[in-house]
């Protein structure tokens, strides 16, 4: 009698090992580790650099506007993909249906509060805020632009709206 695995159904090897057809299995949810990936937080920092010189290299904008420009894209991105994305894009034994409820940032580090990668995706809304505001001298109309945009992103991430669904948006 053959004892082996019936195709189709995964195997588990130990992390950092190739399984089958050469992928890495672990059995973790990858949307609560990935952030944790050597030179993300770098790449991150590039990003929003790059989409700043972009905005800069437009003729018709001038300074002021594109960092409030690079303030807003940057933080409505932000919104979309960490707190309105729910569940997972892979397929995982781990997962079992226990992320599709959850954002993003619900699962970035398991849901622990106060980890390096959460207050840094706290702190760089706020620097990103910070350099806007004294790009554009602090002029009202751009400074409440920035603000609620960063309100915007910065009101779901903190703890005690872990898992709260406002008015019930975003709740399936």
């Amino acid at each position: 009698m053959d004892r082996t695995q019936p195709k189709g159904l995964p195997t588990r090897v130990p992390v950092g090992t190739m399984g089958d057809g050469g992928t890495t299995y672990s059995g973790v949810n990858p949307n609560a580790v990935w952030l944790n990936s050597r030179g993300i937080w770098l790449s991150y920092v590039i990003a929003v650099t790059i989409l700043h010189l972009v905005l800069l290299s437009i003729p018709f904008l001038n300074v002021a506007q594109a960092w409030t420009l690079t303030n807003v894209v940057h933080n409505i991105g932000n919104y979309i993909f960490l707190h309105m994305l729910k569940g997972t894009p892979w397929e995982t034994n781990w997962d079992q249906g226990k992320s599709r409820l959850l954002t993003h940032w619900e699962q970035i580090d398991f849901g622990e509060q106060f980890t390096t990668t959460r207050k840094f995706l706290f702190l760089a809304p706020v620097i990103l805020f910070i350099l806007a505001s004294f790009y554009t001298k602090y002029d009202p109309l751009h400074f409440i632009i920035n603000l609620s945009t960063m309100l915007l992103v910065l009101i779901p991430k903190l703890p005690q709206l872990h898992g709260v669904r406002i008015f019930g948006i975003n709740k399936y």
